[in-house]
C-alpha cells in the first residue's frame, strides 16, 4: 500500500516537519500512524516529499523526518476540465469525489438552465466549499500531489468562453439525434487543454446546445446507456485518461 497523504500549506524547507492541527489529528486518530511508517506531505499543487513518522505526540501531533529532497509533479498534458451541471441532493460531491480519483484537473460547476438546485448567497457559498473540500479529501484519498481546481459556477455564457478557448470541448448527450459522434472515436489532442460539459438530469436545453456548438463544442454521446449527472463525467473523464496517454 502506498504511504499515506497529508495536506500542508508550504512545503517544509528542512529535513524535519510537525504535523499537527486537523491534518496532524487524522494522521494519528484516523490512519494511526506509528513511528518508522512512511507519509507524504504535499501542498495539493505539485510539490511533495516523502518522510518518515519519528515520533508520535499526544493526539494531534507527528514529528516526520527525512523530508528531502521536494519533488514537483509536471503540470499534466492535456489538462481535462469537466463541467458539471449542479445536480440535485449530495450528487454533486459524488461526481467531485470520483472524477478527482479519476484524475480531472478543473471542475466547473454550472448553472444549468435546467438545474433544479440553485446556487444563491449563502448557500452557494457552502455549496462550492463543499465541493472544494471534497475535492481535497479525494485527492488525499486517492494519493495525488496536485488537486483539481474547483472554480466558482459559471453561467451559460461564461461556459461558452471556456469552451471557445479549448483545443478539445464537447457536450455529453444521450441523443444519438443531436450526438451522431463518439467520444470514443473523437480526434483528440497530445498537450493543451480538454473541456467536456455534463448537463443535469433533465438534459441540455436546445438554446444552450446551440451555444456551445457556436462556440466550437458539438454533441458527443458516451455510449449505449444513459448515465447520471454524477456519474457521466467520471466515465468520460476515465475514457479521455485512457485514450490522452495519460493512463499509459
Amino acid at each position: 500500500m502506498t504511504a499515506p497523504v497529508f495536506v500542508v500549506e508550504q512545503l517544509p524547507g528542512g529535513a524535519e516537519f510537525v504535523l499537527d492541527g486537523p491534518e496532524g489529528r487524522h494522521a494519528v486518530s484516523v490512519k494511526r500512524l506509528h513511528a518508522g511508517e512512511e507519509v507524504v506531505l504535499t501542498d495539493g499543487r505539485g510539490r511533495w516529499a516523502e518522510g518518515v513518522v519519528r515520533a508520535v505526540e499526544g493526539k494531534d501531533r507527528l514529528l516526520i523526518t527525512d523530508l528531502e529532497p521536494v519533488y514537483e509533479e509536471p503540470v499534466p498534458s492535456p489538462r481535462i476540465t469537466v463541467v458539471q451541471a449542479l445536480p440535485k441532493g449530495d450528487r454533486g460531491e459524488v461526481a467531485v469525489e470520483t472524477m478527482t480519483e479519476t484524475g480531472i484537473d478543473a471542475i466547473v460547476p454550472w448553472q444549468a438552465s435546467r438545474c433544479i438546485t440553485q446556487w444563491k448567497g449563502d448557500r452557494g457559498l457552502k455549496s462550492l466549499a463543499k465541493w472544494r473540500s471534497t475535492a481535497r479529501e479525494a485527492g488525499k484519498q486517492s494519493r495525488r500531489v496536485r488537486f483539481p481546481e474547483v472554480t466558482e459556477a459559471m453561467t451559460t455564457k461564461q461556459v461558452a468562453a471556456l469552451l471557445a478557448a479549448a483545443d478539445f470541448a464537447g457536450v455529453l448527450h444521450e441523443d444519438r439525434e443531436h450526438a451522431s459522434r463518439a467520444l470514443a472515436a473523437a480526434e483528440l489532442p497530445d498537450r493543451g487543454s480538454i473541456v467536456l460539459v455534463v448537463g443535469p438530469e433533465g438534459g441540455v436545453s436546445p438554446q444552450e446546445l446551440a451555444v456551445f456548438a457556436e462556440a466550437g463544442a458539438p454533441a458527443y454521446r458516451l455510449g449505449p446507456s444513459v448515465l447520471r449527472t454524477s456519474t457521466a463525467g467520471t466515465a468520460a473523464a476515465a475514457l479521455l485518461m485512457g485514450r490522452t496517454g495519460r493512463w499509459g
